[in-house]
């Protein structure tokens, strides 16, 4: 069977290095004796290496000619290979509810939303690895007041440790990308409850860096008019925040606030309206 073609629409650039997919590979041994789950393996590049691991391997493709090639040249992994849209899946039914790694060579349209639907299922992915581009993983990495720090840095921060591992560059990929590579290991923290809302604390971060040029106390207006109409209903007064507003802390910018600010950010919030309601 011939080589699968890359397909630009789904954002496949196919490793070529055999060393760096075996590095890879190696990434999930952070989280030993617990199954893998490796998200678009193309033609099994990576593939090969995991499946050499003493733990049970799936991988789930979207790709029809990559499945078809990887049932091909991998027959003992063909009751482990899923052709879905990982982010359409129901992650609790892959393993029956157990723990898993994932990793992958994801693809560089849709890392970000993998990422969101890893915090979705947190308790089932104690380590999540692979490669991605690497400005994206430069900001999930990133710490407070650095320019690459946003969305991604704290709400991946809240609950996963983070380790930027190596770059990769454009040469080892079939097409070449036009941006560099990285590969990154996030392993979850101690971190069981954030002691915030955690519905409040996603809409505050993302609301927050929305203009991050901008104070919190610019940012933070449109999530306090939502909070208007949900609190007193549309066509009520709106509550006088002016008060709430003038505390120092929203003359800051939102990259220099670390998790446990946003932590307390959100309480702040959540105990500001408390007072609004009981008026």
């Amino acid at each position: 069977m011939r080589p699968v073609r890359p397909k630009k629409f789904l954002g496949q650039h196919f490793l070529t290095d055999l060393g760096i997919a075996s590095d890879i590979a190696d990434t999930v041994d952070a989280c030993p004796d617990i199954p893998v789950l490796e998200v678009g393996p193309g033609m099994g590049v990576m593939t090969q290496y995991l499946v050499r691991k003493p733990r049970l391997v799936k991988v789930v493709e979207i790709d029809f000619e990559s499945v078809a090639y990887l049932r091909q040249h991998f027959p003992s992994l063909e009751d482990n290979i899923i052709e879905d849209d990982f982010l359409k899946m129901h992650l609790e039914h892959t393993f029956g509810g157990q723990p898993f790694v994932l990793t992958g060579n994801y693809p560089y349209n849709i890392s970000s939303q993998i990422f969101f639907k890893m915090l979705d299922y947190k308790d089932l992915i104690p380590c999540c690895t692979g490669m991605i581009q690497k400005e994206v993983a430069e900001r999930i990495a990133a710490r407070p007041g650095n320019k690459s720090y946003g969305i991604l840095s704290v709400l991946i921060q809240a609950w996963y440790r983070v380790e930027y591992l190596f770059t990769v560059h454009e040469h080892v990929f079939n097409p070449p990308p036009k941006v560099k590579s990285a590969v990154i290991r996030m392993t979850r923290n101690d971190t069981s409850r954030l002691g915030c809302d955690e519905r409040l604390f996603r809409k505050v971060v993302k609301t927050t860096f929305n203009q991050r040029r901008k104070t919190l106390r610019n940012n933070i207006r449109p999530l306090l008019a939502d909070l208007d109409v949900q609190c007193q209903g549309a066509a009520a007064s709106v509550p006088d925040h002016s008060g709430f507003l003038a505390d120092e802390l929203f003359g800051l910018r939102p990259e220099q606030l670390s998790v446990s600010d946003f932590v307390s950010l959100t309480n702040r919030i959540e105990e500001h309206y408390a007072s609004v309601r009981s008026v």
